[in-house]
């Protein structure tokens, strides 16, 4: 099937799109039956690369072969007729059709003339088990968590029968650290049944931990590969940035015990539809120019909080106040008029419009402040959406690309800009470096502290633990809705974090 251990090579792959190179001259081997880890900062070129394994994007230049033979696909069809499948970070997946059809959609088997969904629901339950994750196969996509999701986007590459490699693009941004345990086993499984997997991941000690082989690329260059036994950590992100790079706290001197409140939240509760609660009597307050974290596993309440300050979840009760007035919160134009600003975790499917471009992707929340008699004033938009650009220093070849040209944390850094161009009082941001490198989680990193210090409030949810501790002056921790700690300054540690956030499991 390959040649010495390799089931695939590209060489000399290059991809030019207007205004940039996104691959140059990349070479890339990858080995049968292993973990093939592809690391870089955004912007780096691994998903384009991904991408023409899997047939979505053709190479400007440069060859593709599986094993001996050069391979052309022009699409994903002709690679998934080579075995070919792909995971995407970003779910391509029909949230108003029920899992077993997400599963099997464009790989129907027919029975006659009909489709045979008695078998189609027979797999998707197999498949599910397997993933250790029984969802009922005629629930709809739409009413999952994002977790779950995962997991079939996941489930739909494994009904192919002919599978020889499986791209997996961030497969873990959105799992439980459960979950991500369970995915491993499925990897292992796979490798040992001669699947080669091409994974891409943000998490480094994930990579160690499942990785067998990682190539590093670098501006869309090759910079390097090796075995994951021969390397570690510091090693990967020298190459990866040209530099050791983490994310240093920022010493803030300010009283604040002192400070004055700007949001105060009692006695938060939200009822689940089913009977019990996703928060329940959740109390904590916000300063003046204070980063407040909220840590939790997965369920337990994070974005909620967020929804039901913007006035998104009408039936939670409690009391909030801001700068001591009690709200009344109706609707979420009201929240913003209020100064309020949402960044929202799902950045593709919340936070931008697609079909739009750039510039205008940045300046839409704030439109009202340049439209005059119900005309845009173009001049001073172009203004505005430059300073934010310069601002926020989105990479940009031209702001009238489209949105999605640009990589996933410049996407990230217009929805922030897209937040701050309401002028916000406070803003909320949630999970702000899902599935971005160190390099733009450094830079999203500057951008958050900088409006602190000029005195925005901000609260950040963050399943990261590095992340919030390099960033949060407090944290509130949540488990299974209730809030079970709450730390500041030195006591903001991995250990306490996670401590705090089992607590009320295991039937507590």
């Amino acid at each position: 099937m390959c040649k010495e251990g390799v089931c695939f090579h590209a060489e000399g792959i290059s991809k030019i799109y207007p205004g940039t190179k996104a691959l140059d001259n990349v070479n890339f081997d990858l080995l049968t039956g292993k973990v093939n880890v592809l690391i870089g900062e955004n912007g780096a070129g691994k998903s384009t690369l991904m991408k023409m394994i899997a047939g979505i994007e053709q190479p400007s230049e440069g060859k593709l072969y599986m094993g001996d033979e050069e391979v052309h696909f022009k699409d994903t069809t002709e690679a998934r007729k080579h075995g070919i499948g792909i995971i995407h970070q970003e779910l391509n997946l029909f949230p108003n059709l029920p899992v077993y059809q997400n599963i099997f959609m464009a790989r129907e088997k027919k029975s006659g003339l009909k489709m045979d969904n008695k078998y189609h629901k027979e797999q998707s339950k197999r498949i599910l088990e397997k993933l250790e994750h029984p969802i009922p196969v005629d629930t709809l996509v739409g009413d999952l968590r994002v977790g779950q999701q995962q997991m079939i986007e996941i489930a739909r590459n494994l009904v192919e029968d002919d599978l020889k490699i499986l791209i997996m693009d961030e497969p873990t941004s959105s799992l439980s650290e459960q979950e991500v345990q369970v995915l491993f086993k499925i990897m292992r499984e796979l490798t040992a049944q001669g699947i080669s997997i091409v994974y891409i991941s943000h998490r480094l000690e994930e990579i160690m931990q499942i990785g067998d082989h990682v190539t590093i690329l670098r501006d869309g260059k090759y910079v390097a590969d090796a075995d994951v036994k021969d390397i570690d950590i510091p090693w990967i992100v020298k190459q990866m940035t040209g530099e050791g790079k983490s994310y240093p706290k920022k010493e803030r001197n300010i009283n604040w015990d002192k400070q004055e409140k700007v949001l105060e939240v009692k006695h938060l509760t939200l009822p689940k539809s089913g009977g019990g609660y996703l928060l329940h009597d959740v109390d904590f307050d916000l300063k003046k120019g204070e980063i407040l974290g909220i840590y939790g596993l997965m369920g337990a309440g994070r974005t909620e909080i967020f929804e039901c300050i913007m006035g998104l979840r009408p039936e939670h009760t409690g009391e909030v106040y801001l700068n001591g007035e009690k709200m009344n919160i109706k609707s979420i134009s009201e929240q913003i008029d209020k100064g309020f600003a949402l960044v929202p975790e799902d950045r593709q499917r919340e936070g931008l419009v697609q079909t739009m471009d750039i510039g205008r992707n940045c300046s839409l929340s704030a439109i009202k402040d340049y439209t005059k008699a119900g005309f845009v004033d173009f001049k001073k938009e172009n203004e505005m959406v430059d300073s934010q650009i310069k601002d926020i220093h989105i990479k940009v070849a031209d702001k009238r690309l489209p949105i999605l040209s640009l990589s996933g944390g410049n996407q990230q850094k217009v929805v922030i800009g897209k937040g701050l161009l309401t002028h916000p009082k406070i803003l909320l941001l949630d999970e702000p470096s899902r599935g971005i490198d160190i390099g733009a989680k450094t830079e999203v990193f500057d951008i958050i502290n900088q409006y602190a210090e000029q005195g925005l409030s901000i609260i950040v949810i963050s399943s990261e633990l590095k992340e919030i501790i390099s960033i949060a002056d407090r944290v509130v921790v949540l488990s299974n809705g209730i809030k079970t700690g709450e730390l500041m300054g030195n006591e903001i540690q991995e250990e306490t974090l996670v401590l705090a956030s089992y607590k009320g499991h295991h039937g507590h």
